[in-house]
């Protein structure tokens, strides 16, 4: 087999010269393609019963390929959101090959023919204002890990950040003085935005870090876990469940919500659009690439719907529903 063929050279060159050079991506990028393209040659390495390093580029053709996939989604119950995550790393990495090694042109095209695949576009829950206030209210306020826990949420709720952009803020990132406390996010896509911050969230910021010792200017993390490292994703998630399990005696119905740290930022929106607040304001605040983005928390929200039925004079009345006699209109009217 020709050397130009060799899986290893080509995936070096794509993680150390196209992403990261050309690119400029960000960490995060870096680490779902490799986490894609790992998955990917372990599967193949299984399949194909050889090691990592002996595979060839030509042995992950369209084939091999739909067969991960395939399993991403039957064996590890993977999403199909996470389906066409995992297509688009992939991808990347045969546009990369198409350009690095003509000769490679031919496997790499017919894995650049895998579509992605339609999804189905979900009802976009989120929490009113009383029950994101019982979750707030949850912790423990007598215990450090209990206050630790509560300005997290409170974070969560009042600026609408991803967890990602949450557990990353540094003292540095605040400004906390008066009259304008506002916060810097690091959001997707190198894509940074400032803003503002509550008053009851400053003030549990500002006790947070006097609590910990933590100087305005100093680049430490504001949240950490048991290990006084800075808090991860996991970590994130299981402050969030558990701030819910000890809500649902106060208020049950948040056991039927999916409780997760993501769905303040949905809240929050949802709020804001209540209150008059544009959508381009909010796709600002929120960090969206497109306001196509934003536009899903129009389409979620019920209530707005129902005013403005009222408001156009739509009774619902829609009188008698014609009924075919032909035998043939009949049965496509039954389908």
């Amino acid at each position: 087999m020709s050397e130009h063929l060799l899986l290893a050279p080509l995936l070096e060159s794509y993680f150390r010269r196209r992403l990261t050079k050309q690119r400029n991506a960000t960490p995060a990028t870096v680490a779902s393609y490799r986490d894609a393209l790992r998955m990917l040659i372990l599967f193949a390495a299984a399949r194909l019963r050889k090691k990592p390093a002996a595979l060839a580029l030509e042995e992950l053709d369209r084939d091999l390929v739909l067969a991960f996939l395939d399993e991403l989604e039957e064996k590890r119950n993977n999403s199909v959101t996470t389906r066409n995550a995992r297509l688009a790393a992939i991808r990347s990495f045969f546009h990369h090959v198409a350009a690095a090694d003509p000769a490679s042109f031919g496997v790499a095209q017919r894995v650049l023919t895998i579509p992605i695949k339609r999804t189905h576009i979900e009802v976009t829950y989120h929490l009113t204002k009383a029950e994101v206030d019982t979750l707030i209210a949850a912790p423990d306020p007598k215990t450090s890990r209990g206050r630790r826990d509560r300005a997290f949420l409170l974070f969560l709720a009042r600026t609408g950040a991803r967890v990602s952009e949450a557990t990353g803020v540094n003292a540095n990132d605040l400004q906390l003085e008066r009259p304008h406390p506002q916060v810097l996010l690091r959001g997707k896509g190198r894509r940074d935005r400032v803003v503002p911050i509550a008053k009851d969230l400053a003030r549990a910021l500002t006790s947070l870090l006097s609590e910990r010792g933590i100087a305005h200017h100093e680049p430490r993390p504001i949240f950490v876990g048991a290990r006084n490292e800075r808090l991860t994703r996991f970590g994130a998630t299981h402050i969030v469940r558990r701030a819910a399990t000890e809500a649902v005696p106060t208020r049950p119905a948040l056991a039927d919500k999916p409780i997760s740290p993501h769905i303040f930022r949905h809240s929050l929106a949802m709020k804001l659009l209540q209150s008059g607040v544009d959508l381009l304001t909010i796709q600002a605040w929120l960090g969206h690439a497109q306001v196509a983005t934003t536009h899903r928390y129009a389409a979620a929200d019920v209530e707005m719907m129902r005013n403005g039925l009222e408001k156009a004079g739509v009774t619902g009345d829609h009188g008698v529903r014609f009924r075919p006699n032909d035998s043939v209109l009949q049965l496509l009217n039954s389908i």
